[in-house]
């Protein structure tokens, strides 16, 4: 049986999830050996960029019109599209701040240079916003135990499985301290999704939400816990809004 062509991709990110990649040292010529990996420039510079993939998976979000021509010209030749972290998932860091005057922001960093960008969006944006999305692998960046399992459900032609349970069920499973009731830390892990292992409670720092919502995340109910131990609203916002963009409140009913 013919090996699945693949293509790895990064747009506007910090390429740690293609970094994790390269680094499942172990099990790399296992992948090799499973895949045929004909576009991953972060590994090697010759590159196939008009083959017909099996699988792309891409990182970053969509941040420049450059990353959205990218990104539409992978989605056309793939069969399945997965985003890898955050920034891919749910917009991440860049999708922070969008009261923010961007093009000031890029000639702050840039300088004279910021002229060569030509910005996609008022903020970072998943890819989701601009393409389906067949499945992703979530986190800041992704778990190694995530990617390959993902690997293993692609090879059935299947997207990758998720947890659906939030960081709160691991913490129990490791019979953590819970940092928001015992400590009245900013901790977000009963809205995140799980799949970490609660690797950051369980060294006593509190979730910040890296790998988006959880299913059936109950925003306001957090919200009004943390504003009972003493947070300002807009510190609860902010924290909720570092990785993922908050759901839209729901409007008042109309009044008879």
């Amino acid at each position: 049986m013919s090996k699945p062509t693949v293509g790895i991709f990064g747009l506007t990110g910090c390429a740690g999830d293609q970094l994790l990649i390269l680094n499942c040292e172990d099990e790399l010529l296992d992948l090799v050996e499973l895949l045929d990996i004909r576009d991953f420039v972060m590994a090697n510079s010759a590159r196939d960029e008009h083959s017909q993939l099996d699988v792309a998976l891409v990182e970053g979000a969509v941040v420049t019109e450059r990353d959205e021509a990218i990104l539409r010209h992978v989605r056309q030749r793939s069969n399945m599209l997965i985003a890898i972290g955050a920034c891919a998932a749910t917009g991440g860091i860049p999708g922070m701040a969008p009261e923010i005057d961007r093009k000031q922001a890029f000639h702050d960093v840039y300088g004279d240079a910021a002229a060569n960008f030509e910005l996609a969006a008022d903020r970072g944006r998943p890819l989701s916003d601009f393409v389906q999305v067949d499945g992703i692998i979530p986190g800041c960046p992704i778990e190694k135990h995530e990617f390959l399992g993902a690997i293993a459900s692609l090879l059935q032609g299947n997207p990758p499985r998720l947890k659906e349970y939030p960081v709160c069920t691991e913490c129990r499973i490791r019979e953590n301290r819970c940092l928001l009731i015992s400590d009245d830390a900013l901790c977000i892990g009963s809205v995140t999704r799980a799949g970490c292992n609660a690797r950051c409670p369980s060294l006593g720092v509190a979730c910040i939400g890296c790998r988006g919502p959880s299913v059936d995340a109950n925003f306001p109910s957090l919200e009004a816990l943390l504003v009972s131990k003493g947070y300002a609203v807009k510190d609860i916002h902010d924290k909720l809004g570092v990785f993922a963009r908050l759901p839209e409140p729901a409007e008042a009913p109309c009044a008879d």
